[in-house]
Formats: C-alpha cells, structure tokens, sequence
C-alpha cells in the first residue's frame, strides 16, 4: 500500500505546476500525492511593493505553518523566495532540477526602444536586484513597481504603457509562456537559486527526507547552494540588490561563480568572479562575498538594513 504525501504548495499557475512536478516525480517512484494550497502573505498582498514587506518569508511563511502544524508533509518553493537563515526545525531535502536561470525582457511592442538613448524608457519590476541592473545599464530609464503572479503580470505589462517587464525566463518557460519573452537578459546576474525548485521538509521526518532525496540533482544543489552562501554571508536578504550565479564548466570538473552587488538606484556596482575545482567548491560563495563586502558592497548593504 503506498503512502499518501500532502503537498503544500501557493495557489499560483506557477506554484502549481512546480507542485505537480514534484508530485509527478513522487508518484514515478510509487507514492500517492495530494496538493495542499495555502496563501501566503505575498499572494493576499498584491500592492505593497516586495521590498516594503521585508522580502524575507513574504512567499513562505504560510507554508513553514503549515508544516509545522503537521497539515502538510513538504513544501515546494522556489528556491530562490526561501530565506538563508532558517530558525525553524525545517530543511531543504532536494532541490530539483535547474531551470533556465536568466531573467528575460516581455516587451509587447518590441525592444527597439533599448537601442535608442533618447527614450526614456519605463521598466516594470518589484525585484531591487533586476531595478539597480537595469538602471546601471540604461541610467535613463525608470522603474515602476509590478505585483502579482506570473499570469497577472503579464496582463499588467500589455495593458499599461511601460516599454516593458521583468520577468524570470524559468517561471515563463514552466507554464508554456515563454512566446512572451522578447529578449533575454544574458548580462543580469540572476538571483541566488533562481530557476530552482527546493523541497522542505521537518528535520524531524526521517522518512520523508529520505523518500524527498530521490528528487535532488546533485549539480543544481552544489552550484544555489554556494549562490545562496554568498547571499547569506553578505547578510543580504531576497529582496537586495544582490545577484550570484554558479555553473560547471562542461567538465563538470570546474565551478565558476559570477556575483554582483549595487545601489539600488544603479549608480555604483561590485562584481566578483571566482572559481574553483567542483569536489571543493564549498566555501566559493563565502570568499566572494566577503571580497565584495572589502570592495564596499558593505555599506550597500547597511544602506538596505535602514
């Protein structure tokens, strides 16, 4: 007789397809699933720009809840919304298999205006991160603020008269909207993680950290984990204007780490590549933050801890 496992999961298509996904993988290996969808306090909010929310847990409060109250037996997050410091007696099991992890440009009407300096463009993003980058590269555009899921900002982009959005190619791609993507964002440093499903569990759940860790990609879990180690030793939280991307060369014998820290207005940025052999890349994340912090990515981050 198979086990039955809730899955907590936000009620967004995009939520919802990374749910299935996990439990599609679930049900290949024998088990029953259920979706379980809680709101959190970031889908009941949709106007209070992210970055006055605190940024951290805004996504996953309701679901670290949930399973503390036993009403669920994981979690599936993107990665990426998940704090770095966790007080709580939860851990990440797996993380699943990296999407693409570059941030794309929607742009109804053509991206013909980046080519034209004398537009003063209007850029709709809630992520610090992607606003300090893009105006550090187009220093004459200006950023509104867009909330809500995947499907509502897409609507957002084509009823208002922005040039263009924002968006994580991952989360287009996974639901089959990527024909909206109009350029991708090859020079922005993605967030930490992004692209990247985790799944959490209760420390205490030896059985379903067990049955989760079939769900894990090696690769993936090596290179968000030394993205988020950056994150987590600049005492940045998901909201700052950080961004940090890992990879293995082709031989997969070689971990390069690409990082950037900025004001948030794009004025000032510090950027930091590093590598290191990939059975000893621990600590990588570590070292390249604390060389960005000594170039003066310290006071960029006191500047968002006021």
């Amino acid at each position: 007789m198979s086990q039955l496992i809730r899955i907590g999961t936000r009620d967004s298509e995009l939520a919802t397809w990374q749910a299935d996904n996990v439990a599609g993988k679930l049900n290949a290996l024998g088990f029953e699933t259920e979706l379980i969808f809680v709101k959190s306090e970031g889908d009941i909010d949709l106007t209070t720009p992210l970055t006055e929310m605190g940024g951290k847990g805004v996504f996953t409060k309701a679901l670290d809840d949930a399973l503390l109250d036993n009403r669920i037996d994981l979690a599936v997050h993107s990665y990426k919304d998940l704090p770095t410091d966790n007080p709580l007696p939860l851990i990440v099991s797996a993380v699943c298999e990296r999407e693409d992890p570059r941030d794309s440009l929607v742009a109804p009407d053509g991206i013909d205006f980046l080519d034209d300096e004398s537009i003063k463009a209007i850029i709709a993003t809630s992520s610090n991160r992607r606003r300090a980058q893009w105006l550090h590269r187009y220093p004459n555009h200006a950023i509104t603020n867009i909330r809500g899921n995947v499907n509502t900002r897409l609507r957002k982009v084509s009823d208002n008269e922005w040039h263009g959005a924002i968006f994580a190619a991952a989360g287009l791609k996974r639901i089959g909207l990527d024909h909206h993507i109009s350029d991708y964002l090859d020079w922005m440093v993605p967030a930490p993680a992004q692209g990247a499903m985790a799944v959490m569990v209760r420390e205490n759940d030896d059985e379903m950290i067990k049955i989760t860790s079939e769900l894990n990609d090696p690769e993936t879990n090596l290179c968000t984990g030394i993205e988020r180690e950056l994150l987590n030793e600049m005492e940045a939280g998901c909201s700052a204007p950080v961004g940090a991307f890992a990879w293995l060369d082709k031989s997969g014998q070689t971990l390069h780490l690409k990082a950037t820290a900025l004001k948030t207005d794009g004025s000032l940025s510090y950027d930091i590549e590093l590598s290191a052999p990939a059975d000893s890349a621990s600590g990588l994340g570590r070292e390249a933050a604390r060389k960005l912090l000594v170039q003066g990515a310290d006071k960029l981050v006191e500047e968002m801890k006021k």
